[in-house]
């Protein structure tokens, strides 16, 4: 993930290219990393020099914004991706909302993680959740732009971290409606958890049938 487009890894690295920068920032709400930077011939002191004159903001450490690209809904969702790093897939509540299923309104960006990194520094805004299972291809998708968890993956997710039971009730009754997951999904997902989540998914493939 966070990778240039393949056609820009033929550029010299030590010669800034602007339109190699735009498309990758293009890409990503506006935002990009100063490896995926570096990718572009913007090394360290290009990139301070273009935060003093006001062209590039720096967000975080390490993590830039085009200061004149216009604003996204989810940017914030996005930057708190970028700033996680490799392997962070966008999760929870967080991609609940970014496939539109139920009316959570997150109060940080939930990432999760592969168990191997959670030392990883939480930047601000984040909250980070591990696993001790890489997520299949299957469990992953991704919505404008950022990669997330499947709609069965996210919602098994979100019932076993208490979300309240309405919400994940109409989300999965949604994801079934919309044709975002097949009951089947939503089984082998809850079935990763305790028999409380599995009660709670079961109960919402049954309210799901009746509709």
């Amino acid at each position: 993930m966070h990778t240039l487009p393949k056609m820009l890894h033929m550029h010299d690295k030590d010669r800034p290219d602007h339109e190699c920068l735009f498309l990758v920032a293009t890409g990503q709400m506006g935002y990009f990393t100063a490896a995926q930077a570096a990718g572009c011939g913007f090394q360290r002191y290009l990139l301070s020099k273009h935060v003093r004159t006001g062209r590039f903001v720096r967000v975080r450490h390490g993590l830039y914004r085009l200061r004149d690209y216009p604003p996204s809904q989810h940017e914030h969702t996005m930057a708190g991706w970028l700033a996680v790093g490799p392997d962070a897939v966008v999760s929870h509540e967080s991609a609940l909302e970014l496939l539109g299923l139920g009316t959570v309104i997150p109060r940080s960006t939930h990432i999760t993680l592969p168990r191997s990194r959670r030392y990883v520094r939480q930047p601000e805004g984040v909250t980070i959740h591990t696993t001790t299972h890489p997520l299949s291809e299957d469990e992953k998708t991704q919505r404008e732009g950022i990669q997330i968890t499947s709609p069965a993956r996210t919602i098994a997710d979100v019932a076993a971290t208490y979300l309240a039971p309405d919400q994940v009730e109409m989300a999965a009754v949604q994801a079934l409606v919309l044709g975002l997951a097949v009951a089947s999904e939503l089984q082998d997902q809850a079935r990763r958890h305790s028999h409380e989540v599995q009660r709670l998914i079961t109960d919402a493939i049954e309210l799901w049938k009746r509709t």
